[in-house]
């Protein structure tokens, strides 16, 4: 996917770091919660070509992306099986139309829904922001925490509230937000947001 297919229209980063992010996310919720290393490397390759659809087209990127993702792993002779999980969880990422129907795609839900962070702002003028922009610019620290004892994931966040107010992640990111709780729930655990330190759900 090229980056800048995205970003000429003003959209969030989605290239190389936020793919690395999501993939390495993805594997560590995985292997935390002791599911076997086929299974982490089958998160992590979902992880990496999630966006792929992107370079299709925006709308519809899930599914687009899905069907890439099959055939281009096809190519390298993966397993009907191994290419249907991969395709079942990018089909299943974008909030629009999808939700957890595997194990893979719980963890690939979360890792990308809590990639909220100002490098990924594309935008260099802030007067040109819109809300999902100066959401995302106000978020100087995002991290994701997975407490196997507990059965706890917690997505922290740091806000800067001069840049906007913490209602604003919610305006913006309420639908986000629950898709990841439902994909918690899936994997047996308990999904919380924390902002500058304050439990939130």
């Amino acid at each position: 996917m090229h980056k800048d297919n995205l970003m000429h229209f003003g959209y969030t980063e989605h290239s190389h770091r936020h793919l690395n992010l999501v993939s390495k996310r993805a594997a560590t919720i995985l292997r935390t919660l002791g599911y076997d290393e086929h299974t982490v490397e089958l998160a992590k390759i979902a992880g990496y070509l999630h966006d792929i659809g992107n370079s299709v087209n925006r709308v519809d990127h899930a599914h687009s992306g899905a069907i890439l993702a099959y055939e281009i792993l096809k190519k390298f002779d993966m397993s009907t099986e191994d290419r249907i999980e991969i395709m079942m969880a990018i089909g299943n990422h974008d909030e629009a139309t999808g939700t957890a129907v595997s194990d893979i795609s719980a963890a690939l839900i979360l890792a990308d829904k809590s990639d909220v962070h100002k490098s990924r702002v594309s935008k260099t003028n802030m007067q040109m922001f819109n809300k999902h922009d100066k959401v995302n610019y106000a978020v100087t620290d995002s991290d994701l925490v997975l407490d196997k004892e507990s059965r706890k994931i917690t997505l922290n966040l740091k806000i800067d509230t001069k840049i906007c107010p913490v209602l604003d992640y919610f305006d913006i990111f309420m639908e986000r937000t629950m898709m990841s709780k439902k994909a918690a729930q899936y994997l047996g655990l308990w999904f919380e947001l924390n902002i500058n330190d304050t439990n939130l759900l």
